[in-house]
């Protein structure tokens, strides 16, 4: 029988908290085999063209410099297979083009870091360049758009009562962990382990499989912690490979950590967007149709896509809409999954637009919103799961005080100050994956589950430990979450919020099948006190298996293994991931609020107070949750005010690839922040009734923010991030 829960809706701590704060976590660079060398890579200097020539002599004349290998002595790694990996991803010194600026060109291996950096300064490269395209408003889309279409949006929107024409222009944004990302690299004959920044260890060891060309059991990836990401390690890039092949060249352990500046073009980033959006309303505030043209930027070499449109095809009832989708191929490297991936970035656009029209009719941004709430997924024409869309509404109005919000825009002041309130509302799509776990119950009492997930900051060993410790009826101090080891059984790449739902659930049916195992050695065993008992009758609880109603009558797990002889009890758990064929339309859902403060003379936006409400389902822990709402704010006054890539278009040169140019909030930026989190579960969702949580809490955080500036200074700005030039 479940036990009561003790665990699972608890803020306890993090399990491994002591070890983050007192240094003794253990990221990938952190390990150093026996023998263990150093990788450092030499970067193109220019962003399109050929190397003619590469000078390695003097790099090799350094004492302690092992080898130089580039494209001149690389060996030829043997064809992908077809389809995997997808694209044509960057494969190591397999060639002289130049694709983009800083494609590593070579790579010195040195016994020290400090001499492996001094060679690759060393080494002189010649090319023949050509003028790269890196500027996504003077470069052609490719030709075939992604679309979406319903009703006649053209012809709807040509009748509405009320129009608006807009245009967005979202920069590019860096992730900017505080790891780099990094890999150690060590063969022992045709057997190769990587300690890998890695948000999915065993896709790690898939694409490593078809880059060699080898087996994938010959092939493991450690990776237990990872010290954030934000989607910047979701996949495996170049540096991965390079150390790999270094690795085997010279036969030693190889360690390579990119450099700061190198993240900006060794990983991958959000990209930048070209958002044009059409609106028309009746005017009662009904949305009758919108029309969505995008273009955002990616590789020439290969293609990145995500999810931008998802806002304007079901947020809102809308009969009539039109969406088109343009990648614009350029001279730059790949982009990538960045916290809300293409969520947030559509959020700012329809959310902003949703403020205007309600400026232009004159009704409250709520108010506004709620007129369109859908009954149905209008994309799918599926029922919702769960929507608590307005629930969020109200929580987040009552928190915040929106009823004190003068309407009329420049209306409030502190003095120099011009204050202004804004809210957004979001989304993000539940995923749910396959997944596996493996959970073992010792004789002494105490339970070992593991998986093959990531860790790379919202405390999945703690949630999963307090799963499993109501399942099994065992306090949290007594079950071990082992993860990040590709050995371990099956997990999905930890990214797109999918980890809770779907390790989750394989985390849960392993204990509820364990504990099934003990009751029924129990009820069958003649000597134990629960001896012919009706095993539904049963109950475990502080490792203690009693009859229900009869809390004398029982035995822990230590004496019901000792008297069978037994060593440990283990069973594999797994969840099967989202069918087919969906009968319902899952998503979680955020509704935003923030003041600003604007200097009516200078500009200065400065974020005074927010507030996040947000219908996620079950929370397995209020603390952790607390901490990614408040993170993702932090994150989203970063994108709405500070962080853009800058790019000379001269040469494709990131000129602010750093942490002194490329700006990112601080504590002095976070104000008070309070994240609401609206009670229930979604049990058809998945068996622990979770939705993800990660990625929903950034999704519309930008247009409150924006939202707030209007209402605070009277302009509208439609490109991210705001500064203060934009507003004088």
């Amino acid at each position: 029988m479940s036990q009561p829960q003790a665990a699972v809706g608890a803020a306890v701590p993090r399990v491994d908290a002591r070890l983050r704060v007192t240094g003794r976590t253990k990221y990938a660079g952190d390990n150093s085999p026996d023998g263990v060398v150093h990788a450092v890579i030499v970067d193109s200097s220019v962003g399109r063209g050929r190397v003619t020539g590469i000078d390695t002599r003097a790099a090799e004349a350094q004492t302690g410099v092992v080898k130089v290998i580039s494209h001149l002595n690389a060996p030829t790694l043997p064809p992908r297979a077809p389809g995997y990996p997808p694209g044509e991803a960057l494969r190591p010194f397999q060639d002289d083009r130049i694709r983009f600026f800083g494609q590593p060109v070579a790579v010195v291996v040195a016994t020290t870091l400090e001499v492996a950096q001094h060679a690759a300064s060393l080494v002189k490269v010649s090319y023949d360049t050509q003028p790269p395209s890196t500027d996504i408003g003077g470069a052609d889309p490719a030709d075939d758009p992604e679309t979406y279409a319903r009703g006649d949006a053209d012809g709807a929107l040509e009748a509405a009562d009320v129009k608006l024409d807009l245009a967005y222009r979202m920069a590019r944004n860096h992730h900017n962990p505080m790891e780099p990302a990094g890999t150690v690299a060590r063969w022992e004959n045709d057997k190769l382990t990587l300690w890998e920044k890695t948000q999915h260890v065993q896709s790690t060891v898939e694409t490593m499989a078809a880059e060699f060309g080898m087996p994938p059991d010959n092939i493991r990836v450690i990776s237990p912690a990872v010290g954030g990401a934000f989607g910047s390690a979701g996949r495996t890039w170049v540096h991965t490979s390079i150390a790999a092949l270094a690795a085997r060249e010279v036969k030693r352990p190889v360690k390579l950590v990119l450099t700061r500046r190198q993240t900006y073009f060794g990983v991958g980033y959000r990209p930048a967007y070209e958002y044009e959006l059409r609106l028309g309303s009746d005017r009662r505030g009904r949305l009758t149709a919108s029309v969505h043209d995008v273009r955002t930027e990616s590789s020439r070499y290969e293609r990145h896509s995500e999810d931008v449109l998802a806002a304007g095809r079901m947020l809102y009832s809308t009969p009539n809409v039109r969406q088109v989708y343009e990648h614009v191929p350029l001279d730059v490297n790949t982009p990538t999954w960045m916290r809300g991936p293409g969520y947030s970035s559509g959020a700012f656009c329809v959310e902003t637009a949703m403020d205007e029209l309600a400026h232009e009719l004159g009704l409250d941004p709520i108010e506004l919103r709620l007129r369109n709430e859908p009954a149905a997924d209008e994309s799918t024409d599926l029922p919702f799961s769960t929507r608590r869309l307005r629930d969020c509404y109200r929580a987040g109005a009552r928190e915040f005080g929106w009823q004190r919000r003068n309407p009329e825009p420049r209306s409030m002041r502190d003095g120099d100050w011009l204050i202004g309130m804004g809210m957004a509302a979001g989304l993000y799509d539940t995923a749910r994956s396959e997944a596996q776990a493996s959970v073992r119950l010792d004789a002494d009492g105490t339970a070992l589950v593991q998986s093959a997930t990531s860790d790379m900051g919202p405390g999945t060993a703690t949630s999963m430990t307090q799963v499993a410790a109501d399942a099994l009826g065992l306090a949290m101090r007594q079950v071990t979450f082992r993860l990040g080891d590709s050995i371990l059984p099956l997990a999905p790449g930890h990214h797109g919020s999918r980890t809770m739902a779907s390790v989750g659930s394989a985390v849960q049916d392993g204990c509820d099948k364990l504990r099934k195992q003990a009751i029924a050695l129990a009820v069958k065993d003649e000597d134990s006190p629960l001896y012919g008992t009706d095993a539904a009758d049963v109950v475990v609880r502080g490792g203690r298996l009693y009859a229900k109603g009869e809390s004398t009558r029982g035995e822990t797990y230590r004496q019901l293994l000792a008297r069978n002889d037994r060593t440990h009890l283990e069973a594999l758990g797994s969840y099967a991931g989202a069918p087919e064929s969906e009968k319902f339309s899952f998503y979680a859902y955020a509704a935003t609020f923030a003041e600003v403060a604007v200097d009516a003379s200078l500009g200065l936006v400065r974020v005074r107070r927010m507030v996040g409400v947000y219908d996620a389902a079950r929370i397995i822990n209020p603390r952790l949750a607390d901490s990614q709402a408040i993170g993702a704010m932090t994150g989203g006054i970063g994108q709405a005010l500070l962080e853009h890539t800058v790019t000379d278009h001269r040469d494709g040169r990131i000129v602010n690839a750093n942490l002194a140019d490329y700006l990112v909030p601080t504590h002095a930026d976070m104000p008070d922040m309070k994240a609401i989190f609206i009670e229930g579960e979604d049990y058809e969702a998945d068996p622990i009734g979770v939705k993800g949580l990660g990625e929903i809490v950034i999704v519309g955080v930008a247009p409150a923010i924006a939202n707030a500036v209007f209402h605070a200074t009277g302009r509208r700005i439609r490109e991210l991030p705001i500064t203060a030039e934009a507003l004088l």
